[in-house]
């Protein structure tokens, strides 16, 4: 099904015009539209849980791996859960037929959402806000959701576990940051001069590659947008957001269950982790099959720190 607003012609073939207030903000708030929709599945559906993945447009291989590997597990230890693909628009050549291939394939699996704000890393702060709008308007019934990049390796039944236990409201955890400083190298990714965060230190945030959160924060979090500058850096925004409410990430309850850095592909390493990075070049869907296949996950009871390559504070 498609929602496209009356503002938005059906075909598609730039995004809204933009104007960038500077290099380190982004447009936000802004009222953004959605060109491809599911507004009905999350009431219909009532899943437990949401997996929300931010994804280029033209990136459909790492859509398909997703379907065929974690987004594709429900019900989960008795649990629903939903998948959905979130989008902004491509510009440049081909853009034309890009749409038209997104719409049938919006039609085949009816888990693609799309907005029209630009698709660009430097955009990905809007890209999260417009998640948190549309989880707000369209899946509020659901009790949790999370973001998770598309190149993550995700066990759901252990992240179902945990949440079968954690708090329904103001509740958002992942690999928490604390006390993270900001980068005044001009040659850094994540650079902020000053006059744009004068504090040499962020709030807590939960980092952006996979952070759950209970669903009544996505209402919270647009009214606090209103009153909190929108930085580029996505996670730290948000973090931003949170801090504004008065509410902090709260620690995953075991150590190590979301890795920023690859964590080496054995079974028993992944059966105890809930998300992690993967190495560019691994087979995920080979690695998904092997996991998934009968037997332990572990030879013996005792799990050497090597094994489980236990993750140390970068920051």
């Amino acid at each position: 099904m498609y929602d496209i607003p009356a503002t938005v012609p059906s075909s598609v073939s730039s995004p809204v015009p933009y104007e960038s207030p500077g290099p380190y903000l982004v447009e936000y708030p802004y009222e953004y539209h959605f060109v491809i929709n599911e507004p009905n599945r999350c009431e219909q559906e009532k899943p437990f849980l949401v997996l929300m993945v931010p994804v280029a447009p033209n990136n459909r291989a790492h859509r398909d791996i997703v379907r065929n590997t974690w987004g594709g597990e429900s019900p989960v230890l008795d649990k629903a859960v939903k998948l959905f693909f979130l989008l902004g628009l491509s510009t440049g050549d081909g853009v034309t037929q890009l749409q038209e291939q997104l719409l049938q394939e919006s039609k085949e699996h009816h888990d693609l959402i799309q907005s029209d704000f630009l698709d660009c890393y430097k955009n990905l702060t809007i890209k999260t806000m417009v998640m948190m709008e549309w989880l707000d308007k369209f899946c509020s019934q659901a009790t949790y959701g999370m973001k998770i990049d598309s190149d993550m390796f995700l066990n759901v039944p252990n992240l179902i576990d945990m949440l079968l236990n954690a708090p329904k409201t103001n509740y958002l955890t992942g690999l928490v940051a604390k006390g993270s400083r900001v980068s005044r190298d001009q040659g850094s990714k994540w650079y902020l001069p000053q006059e744009i965060y004068p504090k040499s230190q962020y709030p807590p945030y939960a980092l952006g590659l996979g952070y759950v959160l209970s669903l009544d924060l996505p209402k919270k979090l647009v009214e606090a947008s209103r009153h909190v500058k929108a930085l580029y850096i996505e996670d730290v925004y948000l973090g931003l957001c949170m801090q504004h409410l008065g509410i902090f990430p709260t620690e995953s309850p075991e150590e190590g269950q979301f890795r920023v850095y690859p964590v080496t592909y054995s079974r028993c390493a992944y059966s105890r982790l809930i998300a992690t990075t993967t190495h560019e070049h691994v087979d995920r869907m080979s690695v998904w099959k092997d996991f998934k296949r009968t037997g332990l996950y572990c030879r013996s009871l005792q799990v050497t720190p090597e094994q489980l390559n236990i993750f140390v504070p970068f920051l």
